[in-house]
């Protein structure tokens, strides 16, 4: 009983303690409505960042800025000018000689001479024989490694017609009288007959032994030896078979070495024109 009395009395006293009204000002609120002006506040701010805010680069200014997107257009090589009435359709093929040697030690941007031979007799064109084309050599290189050889290549630039030059634009389809592919010249490739050299001494030493072990057999006793140079060349002819291609890999080809006079075919990648 006493604790119900107790607990009746503390919930009066905290009911008491907080029980009182809130009289709320409302006249500071009414002050900051009659005064609000919507405008002045949006003008005063954008003030305030413009104030504040570092000034822009001059060429953001001028609208100058940097087109990042934009992608430069592919432009095509540049075709032959026509500097004269005849054409000279591509295709045309004419059988030249050259006038000096052409080797894989010549640099890019050498020059070189060719000389016709057989004139070109068409019906609204003749080119007479002792027309000469001038060349250059675009690429070059000796001889490398995995036994590849040299390499020549040449561009024809110009061709001097009735004493006049006329540019022009033709490459190689044959030399020293070889066909040739891709205007490459090249030296010989020399893998396989290099394999083949450096196994020569696996293939002499098993014919040594062979002839040794029947030699051995034929005699009653020696007869007990003969396996032994047998078995010896064979192992010595098989490790030979399988290093000699690792071997000729690190071996160069031939050099390419035209002397002068040899057999050339050039042939026309564009028009060409002529007086």
């Amino acid at each position: 009983m006493l604790r119900i009395v107790i607990i009746t009395l503390f919930i009066m006293f905290f009911s008491l303690e907080h029980a009182q009204a809130f009289d709320l000002d409302m006249t500071v609120d009414d002050d900051i409505r009659k005064n609000y002006n919507s405008s002045k506040l949006i003008k005063d701010t954008q003030t305030e960042d413009a104030e504040t805010l570092p000034a822009l680069p001059e060429n953001l200014k001028n609208n100058n800025t940097p087109n990042y997107t934009k992608q430069e257009k592919y432009t095509p090589p540049a075709k032959i000018i026509s500097t004269g009435s005849t054409k000279i359709p591509k295709g045309t093929s004419f059988n030249v000689v050259n006038n000096s040697q052409i080797s894989d030690w010549q640099r890019k941007g050498t020059k070189v001479k060719f000389t016709l031979k057989t004139q070109v007799a068409k019906r609204k064109y003749l080119i007479p024989s002792g027309t000469t084309f001038t060349g250059e050599v675009i690429e070059s290189h000796q001889p490398q490694i995995t036994c590849n050889g040299g390499l020549v290549v040449i561009r024809i630039r110009t061709i001097t017609y009735k004493g006049q030059s006329y540019p022009l634009n033709a490459y190689v389809t044959k030399a020293n009288d070889k066909k040739i592919f891709l205007n490459d010249i090249k030296g010989e490739r020399k893998y396989l007959k290099t394999v083949w050299k450096k196994g020569n001494w696996g293939r002499t030493l098993f014919g040594r032994m062979l002839t040794l072990t029947i030699n051995l057999g034929g005699e009653g006793s020696t007869i007990l030896l003969s396996p032994f140079p047998f078995m010896y060349g064979t192992i010595c002819l098989g490790l030979n078979t399988l290093t000699s291609p690792i071997c000729a890999f690190f071996n160069k080809g031939g050099h390419v070495n035209i002397p002068a006079g040899s057999k050339f075919r050039i042939k026309l990648l564009q028009d060409s024109y002529v007086d």
